[in-house]
């Protein structure tokens, strides 16, 4: 898979957007354990596949806030859905003319980017389990590490660039040791590649 495959596909209107309900969570109530709110800090999530171990349903949510507060940010909301290979495959096919599964894909649903955040993030949970077993760390922690790589591209980070590549991923393992997850990228795999993309 090529590296920094997390385009901001734009339509024709100049907005980034997907069809609402091929990313865009369900709202949830104040118990629910697939969103969290922080302030005017939003997130939803919806798993479209089996939930990992340990899970993503009560930690995810409060996770990708907490990345967000890190961020700076003090208000915007993040629909996360977490899909399998075929279904990302299919998005990926539709907004970028490859049939192959990816590990994340970021739609920026603002007007303009000076406007409060608002983006539909979808993350590939069968890529997250490849990487992660490289990696030697959990599941949820790599959906996680794509949540954030997502989160970074909606606050204008981009990884085209070996200097652009380098600056976002290292402010990915920032953001995850400031959460208390501690690094996810730039950490040695257990087969010995380079540790890949995100």
């Amino acid at each position: 898979m090529p590296p920094n495959d997390t385009p901001q596909p734009a339509a024709p209107s100049g907005r980034s957007t997907t069809p609402h309900n091929a990313v865009a969570a369900d709202a949830g109530g104040d118990d629910d354990p697939l969103s969290c709110q922080k302030g005017g800090l939003t997130v939803r999530v919806v798993i479209d596949t089996p939930d990992t171990q340990p899970p993503l349903t009560g930690w995810l949510p409060e996770q990708v806030v907490a990345a967000m507060d890190a961020a700076g940010l003090a208000a915007g909301t993040l629909d996360l859905r977490v899909v399998d290979d075929a279904a990302m495959g299919q998005m990926h096919d539709v907004f970028h003319g490859d049939p192959s599964p990816t590990d994340v894909l970021t739609f920026d649903l603002r007007d303009v980017p000076e406007d409060t955040l608002e983006g539909d993030v979808a993350l590939c949970v069968d890529e997250a389990a490849r990487r992660a077993a490289e990696r030697g760390h959990a599941v949820r922690d790599e959906v996680l590490l794509y949540a954030v790589h997502g989160l970074l591209h909606l606050l204008g980070e981009d990884d085209h660039t070996p200097a652009d590549y380098a600056r976002m991923h290292a402010r990915e393992d920032a953001l995850l040791t400031a959460i208390g997850v501690g690094p996810r990228f730039a950490v040695p795999t257990t087969s010995g590649s380079d540790g890949g993309e995100a």
